[in-house]
């Protein structure tokens, strides 16, 4: 589409891709990262400044070489939407699976164990995001390619 945008969309790209890579290693280290949280949302601003742009310069005449970059473009907003649903929905899952009708039961455990809660509400929320910040990146990869 322009040179502007292939700069955006690979700026846009590497954001996802180092927030997905620092997600991944806080998961596996189970550790929370306040950086991962930041980058993903730094991440996720620039894609829509990217999309609004790229929608621009459509409107302006400026066309992709495949219609098939549209796909690649626009999908990253969907899996962004439905991972925030799935992290939404981490803490229910984890109390669920844990027999823990609802947060004022995690208050009737010892520290301990509502530590173990805590940190499995937070890993999962961490590993939901990482997930889709991978998946983005590898998206906005085939955006930019072409």
């Amino acid at each position: 589409m322009g040179f502007l945008s292939d700069v955006t969309g690979t700026v846009v790209t590497c954001l996802f891709a180092v927030a997905g890579g620092l997600g991944a290693w806080r998961w596996y280290r189970v550790e929370t990262s306040r950086a991962f949280w930041v980058l993903l949302r730094v991440a996720q601003a620039a894609l829509v400044v990217w999309t609004i742009l790229i929608g621009v310069l459509a409107l302006t005449g400026r066309r992709p070489d495949q219609e098939l970059f549209w796909i690649y473009a626009f999908l990253p907003l969907g899996v962004s939407f439905v991972a925030e649903q799935l992290r939404i929905a981490a803490a229910p899952t984890v109390l669920e699976a844990r027999g823990l009708e609802d947060a004022k039961a995690v208050g009737r455990l010892d520290e301990a164990g509502q530590r173990s809660v805590v940190t499995a509400i937070l890993r999962r929320e961490l590993g939901v995001m990482t997930a889709a910040a991978l998946v983005i990146a590898a998206l906005l990869v085939r955006a930019v390619t072409t």
